[in-house]
């Protein structure tokens, strides 16, 4: 005979609950998270991690303090002759837990080497830096690399150090900037060159790839890199603008490939040059740097705002191209 079964029904799924950030004293509500030099991502604003950010205490994350030079005014008074920005430090207190003294006691001891193997030789003898992320709720991400100084230590009080502690961090900054994550880029190319007869006289640069405005839309000028890609001999970049070095003439360098000691660049071959540090690398590898029209060369900046550019390529042809990137900075989080 039949039976009479109740009808199966599957249970919703419970809702996922996201925690909120936390909210940081001068940013607002963000979500930050911090990189140590091997890649790996520590959040650092979920409450229900077994570590996360006190809002409490942490500083740092404002606009950079700056060493003043002035020269006295014979009325009185002061003139700004010059503004040095200063290394950044910044204080973040980091409370850590686990479920148990072992799950704590692990936890801690992984935070503290992400943290302290910034101090750490790497490969070629420098010290790597971590990373301190800071992502908007529009999606922007700004970035600072940061570099343990000194804080690790638990509270010391009863009860801390058997399944909770908390350590107030000072991270020191090389650079006091913040920058975006996100790169600036600028592609400019050759197109069809056209023969000069045919079908009747026209005229076709084959060397100028663009006059140019550049935006840079953060706080701070940025040093960009350029990469060139062939058929080139010689490459010039000219910011049309004067350059804020007291002199009222427009910057320019070029980079002689000749001069460099190799020949010119073949269709599809690669030169990089980096403004800061100077450097100038081939597509293999090879140092050009000794192409640079030194002592004449000047490797600009881009100030914040528009900047009118011109890129030159002499025996230029299909497939020449000028890359530019840049990373916006800005003064605060």
């Amino acid at each position: 005979m039949p039976l009479v079964t109740a009808p199966v029904v599957t249970p919703p799924k419970p809702p996922v609950v996201v925690p909120p950030p936390i909210q940081i004293p001068e940013i607002g509500y963000a979500s930050i998270t911090y990189i140590d030099p091997t890649g790996t991502r520590w959040p650092m604003t979920d409450l229900s991690a077994d570590w996360y950010a006190l809002a409490e205490g942490v500083s740092g994350l404002g606009a950079a303090s700056y060493a003043i030079t002035s020269d006295p005014l014979p009325r009185g008074g002061a003139r700004l002759r010059h503004a040095q920005p200063q290394p950044r430090t910044i204080i973040w207190p980091l409370l850590v837990k686990g479920a148990d003294h072992l799950v704590f006691t692990a936890n801690w001891r992984d935070l503290g080497r992400a943290f302290t193997r910034t101090l750490r030789r790497g490969p070629g003898g420098r010290r790597p830096p971590g990373t301190l992320e800071v992502a908007r709720p529009d999606g922007t991400v700004r970035r600072i690399a940061v570099h343990y100084w000194d804080g690790w230590d638990g509270r010391g009080q009863t009860a801390t150090g058997i399944t909770w502690d908390s350590a107030v961090l000072t991270l020191w900054c090389e650079d006091p900037y913040w920058q975006d994550a996100v790169p600036v880029t600028v592609h400019r190319e050759t197109g069809t060159l056209d023969d000069y007869l045919v079908p009747y006289p026209t005229v076709s640069s084959s060397q100028v790839l663009g006059a140019t405005t550049l935006n840079n839309p953060g706080d701070i000028e940025v040093w960009p890199v350029w990469k060139v890609t062939g058929p080139a001999s010689k490459i010039t970049f000219t910011r049309e603008d004067p350059v804020d070095d007291g002199d009222d003439t427009a910057a320019a360098f070029s980079l002689d490939l000749a001069k460099a000691g190799r020949g010119p660049l073949l269709t599809g071959q690669t030169v990089t040059i980096s403004t800061d540090p100077p450097r100038v690398r081939s597509g293999t590898g090879e140092n050009l740097i000794g192409g640079l029209n030194w002592p004449e060369a000047e490797l600009w900046s881009i100030p914040p705002g528009q900047t009118p550019v011109t890129f030159q390529v002499d025996g230029a042809g299909p497939g020449s191209a000028v890359d530019l990137v840049f990373y916006p900075r800005y003064e605060t989080a």
